[in-house]
């Protein structure tokens, strides 16, 4: 987020309607779904420490970049913060859409390969 158009202290000290029409339209011209997402982030933290409501910012623009834009490892790290944005069936989806099963079962694989093979033989080696 060091390279974004808005500054820590405006994240904290601009108001609402000034903060979303900037966001979404960041959002729009470039599309970026990472940093819009850790601005969203910011700004929810902003929302429990401060007095201004920022509940719910920008719904309809979180709810946009995790139901249908590409999966990256921003979205997975940080969907977890935007569960209230969601209904149960709507998450549901959404955690498979972004965990998909192949790359929960390759991660399995990779461990067990490693528990079981490649670390007993790399004791039978030192020996």
């Amino acid at each position: 987020m060091t390279e974004t158009f808005l500054t820590h202290q405006q994240i904290f000290s601009l108001k609402r309607k000034t903060l979303e029409k900037r966001i979404r339209n960041y959002y729009e011209e470039t599309h970026d779904e990472d940093t819009t997402i850790k601005l969203l982030i910011a700004l929810q933290v902003r929302d429990e420490l401060g007095t201004a409501d920022f509940s719910f910012f920008l719904k309809d623009v979180v709810r946009k970049i995790m139901l249908h834009t590409k999966t990256t490892r921003a979205l997975r790290r940080y969907y977890i913060y935007f569960e209230n944005y969601f209904d149960k069936k709507e998450w549901k989806q959404l955690t498979s859409r972004l965990f998909a099963a192949t790359s929960f079962i390759a991660e399995k694989a990779k461990k067990l390969f490693a528990q079981f093979i490649k670390e007993p033989l790399e004791g039978l080696a030192g020996s």
